[in-house]
């Protein structure tokens, strides 16, 4: 009963004008793809500076829908921010954009500041502005569970956790949280936090371990562990995260904080094993196993992350609907027949972007 009020509830749109901040980008473009169609009254502004891991060509199946429109902007530069509000005159905020992967805040953190926390500030910033005329302006900063730090063998992350971050990335991140959560106390913004676990499912850029494994396993290339490979990390489906942030824009209450977790822990090894074991399959080809190749770990690495996510089950009614097994058969199923987005993904964009780090780090 309780998961059907909740559903029946969030079928009726609480805002006009909603800007997805980072739409172009994996869970972005996946929450876009679930929203716009579902909210038609709703306008939506996908807003993305189009860094390498950005993809407009997976929003083609609603580039062309009358509640959609893309604005490109770099959150960083606050002029333009202000713009963008004032000619769209939203009355919400989901914000996801940020640079996100660990390697690269530890080859070249500048950007992951002034995207991570200098991009949430100016957008709190525009915010507060507009409020005194939307006193209900919501703000939904979307975060990670890698704030928490790590975890040794037993225990979970909750709402109650303590902030830990032990990389420029998740450190970033932590900032950003804090800053939206001090404009609730101090000013009275509508915000809600989400700090999820690790998301996996299509679309996702080959850099992260799904796909670059999968990437990998078909070139016959090596497959790199960090490590030896007993990290361990709590995996959801991307489909079922967007769900979960769609059920606390709505419905979560406000200053309050949900993380989202798919109860599904799994060392990285293993998993490694399970892809190519899936593909050893769906290729008919011999053992992949031989491409595994264990490297140097990654400098600050995180043992373990776990969620316990009963909050936002007890109160908003949601839960993961994909089990592993099949989440991860299917997302390896899309990236093998859709070849030709990752290798574009993979060209000389994405090449010359890493350069450009090693130059100015």
């Amino acid at each position: 009963m309780i998961e059907q009020e909740n559903k029946d509830r969030l079928e009726e749109p609480k805002f006009a004008s909603v800007a997805v901040t980072g739409g172009a980008g994996f869970i972005g473009s996946n929450l876009l793809l679930r929203l716009v169609p579902k909210y038609p009254r709703v306008r939506f502004v996908n807003i993305d500076c189009l860094t390498y891991a950005a993809n407009l060509s997976n929003l083609a199946s609603i580039e062309s829908a009358e509640n959609y429109s893309f604005e490109r902007v770099d959150i960083a530069e606050s002029d333009t921010v202000r713009d963008c509000f004032a000619r769209h005159d939203f009355d919400a905020v989901i914000h996801l954009a940020a640079e996100s992967h660990v390697d690269r805040s530890i080859m070249g953190p500048r950007r992951f500041v002034e995207t991570n926390v200098l991009g949430t500030f100016n957008l709190l910033e525009s915010a507060r502005a507009v409020m005194e005329e939307k006193p209900h302006f919501r703000f939904h900063h979307v975060s990670t569970d890698e704030v928490y730090g790590s975890l040794g063998e037993t225990g979970y992350f909750t709402e109650e956790s303590s902030y830990d971050p032990n990389s420029p990335y998740s450190a970033s991140k932590a900032a950003s949280d804090h800053l939206v959560n001090s404009y609730h106390v101090t000013y009275g913004l509508d915000t809600v936090i989400t700090n999820c676990c690790n998301n996996y499912g299509p679309y996702q850029f080959p850099e992260k371990l799904i796909p670059l494994m999968v990437r990998n396993a078909v070139k016959r290339m090596k497959l790199p562990v960090y490590g030896d490979g007993s990290n361990v990390r709590d995996w959801l489906h991307v489909e079922d995260h967007c769900a979960g942030l769609e059920a606390v824009f709505n419905q979560g209450r406000p200053g309050e904080t949900y993380v989202i977790g798919g109860n599904c822990e799994v060392a990285n090894i293993d998993l490694v094993k399970q892809i190519t074991a899936i593909l050893q399959k769906s290729l008919e080809s011999e053992p992949l196993d031989s491409l595994i190749e264990f490297v140097a770990d990654r400098p600050g690495h995180d043992h373990r992350y776990a969620i316990d996510a009963s909050k936002i089950r007890n109160e908003l009614g949601w839960r993961p609907s994909y089990d592993f097994e099949s989440g991860l058969q299917q997302t390896i199923a899309w990236y093998l027949d859709n070849e030709e987005w990752v290798e574009n993904c993979v060209s000389g964009e994405y090449r010359s972007y890493y350069e450009q780090m090693y130059t100015n780090r």
